[in-house]
């Protein structure tokens, strides 16, 4: 096991490595930017170290920064959280050639499967239904081409990363080049990587994915799927587990696909399978992202099991000490991302308690919010046996929250919850675009 890491992050997920750490009794050491000075994950490291200025170019995306700081400190892996180089294979290939351990998947599994129509034709031989789509664009012209074979609507989206940065939905031929132009430009800004790829855009449809943790030995588990419908500009809002339109017989089904094509692609560590569920109760695969989700809260508090720690185990070679039937889905779980609406410094904060209430954040008394990074503030997670249960905890939690100093979208996801039809588990990905 390691005895040092480094964690390559900010903000709530370089908190909550942070904890896990230190409960596996592993030494931590945080880099942060300028505007970062004062933050949370640098007050809780055993070590802190700037990196460079504001802009995540300067600090959170700088490699040969972050790989020196990691050797001069002793740290023997890097965890790289989500979002920044989570899915940089080229990072993570560096970080192999200094002799640390990327916490991830190996750098040629993750460029194998960055490769979307390469990933789709593994995932075809599984079982699983793909997504009609394109390899990665070269240029405007060919997303042109390409946009008339598959037939419009069709979605541009991003290679690298995630988290709905570089993505537009491209209903027409007159919408490309401003939908290119918007979509390269934020996924560069985002990730270092501006290519963008075309597929087919399914609707009426959910978001649902399937969470998996696989090790070296060859074992993969299904930790069950995350509805993730309630989303605005492609950003995640709510997230929930288990996905209110899926069966148990239809949840065993794709279950069992995902983890025979996890094992075939020879897939290693924490990873996730997305899908789109039509009205029809077809799963579309879309893509595999191959780092920690944002949302991995909400199946922790449903399965009680630790996924930051598995991933650091699974890195150090450690394998699953748990089967599929060993793996608890009863009850629900249900989590609600609390973003800032602009900047501002944090005047009092209140966090709501009480059993299986959770809330995962970086904010302390006088933090300030940067205009530079995501817009994320916290994670509020509940779990409960029923989902009717699991709503009034949430919404009861919700309304005790208080963050005062900064805007945020507390209100409105309130909104959200006092509608009928998230109320019954009657959405998809257009519900907030039908308000």
């Amino acid at each position: 096991m390691f005895s040092k890491i480094l964690i390559a992050n900010r903000g709530e997920i370089a908190v909550r490595i942070i904890r896990a750490c230190r409960e596996m009794g592993i030494a931590t050491v945080a880099v942060y930017s300028e505007a970062d000075k004062d933050a949370l994950h640098v007050a809780l490291a055993d070590q802190s170290f700037c990196i460079g200025g504001s802009a995540p170019s300067e600090s959170y995306l700088n490699e040969s920064q972050i790989i020196s700081t990691a050797l001069l400190a002793g740290a023997q892996a890097i965890h790289p959280g989500y979002g920044f180089l989570s899915e940089n294979a080229h990072f993570a290939r560096t970080c192999r050639k200094n002799g640390l351990v990327f916490i991830g998947p190996e750098p040629d599994s993750m460029e194998r499967l960055s490769d979307k129509a390469r990933l789709k034709e593994l995932v075809k031989n599984t079982g699983l239904t793909v997504i009609p789509g394109t390899k990665v664009l070269t240029s405007l012209e060919e997303a042109r081409e390409q946009a008339k074979i598959i037939g419009y609507p069709v979605m541009l989206k991003a290679c690298a990363g995630g988290g709905g940065r570089g993505i537009r939905l491209v209903r027409n031929s007159d919408d490309l080049e401003e939908s290119w132009h918007q979509a390269t430009a934020e996924a560069q800004s985002a990730f270092g990587d501006g290519s963008v790829y075309l597929e087919k855009y399914i609707y009426p449809a959910r978001h649902v994915e399937l969470q998996i943790l696989a090790d070296e030995q060859g074992n993969v588990v299904c930790l069950g799927e995350r509805d993730c419908s309630l989303q605005q500009r492609n950003q995640k809002l709510i997230e929930e587990t288990p996905s209110p339109a899926v069966g148990d017989a239809q949840r065993q089904k794709i279950m069992a696909l995902a983890r025979d094509a996890v094992r075939k692609i020879g897939y290693v560590g924490a990873g996730t399978l997305e899908f789109l569920l039509d009205n029809g109760g077809n799963f579309w695969f879309m893509e595999m992202n191959v780092r920690l989700q944002v949302e991995h809260a909400v199946t922790e508090m449903l399965t009680g099991i630790d996924l930051v720690k598995w991933q650091i185990r699974i890195a150090a070679g450690i394998p699953l000490d748990m089967r599929q039937e060993d793996i608890s889905l009863s009850g629900c779980a249900i989590e609600c991302r609390v973003n800032a609406r602009g900047c501002g410094k944090l005047q009092m904060l209140h966090v709501p308690g009480g059993p299986a209430v959770r809330f995962d954040t970086c904010l302390v008394a006088g933090t300030e919010v940067p205009p530079y990074y995501d817009s994320l503030l916290g994670k509020l997670i509940v779990s409960a046996r029923t989902r009717e249960e699991a709503l009034r905890k949430l919404r009861a939690a919700l309304c005790e929250l208080v963050i005062q100093g900064i805007p945020t979208n507390i209100a409105d996801q309130l909104v959200i919850l006092d509608d009928d039809r998230f109320a019954f588990g009657n959405y998809d990905l257009t519900f907030l675009g039908s308000r």
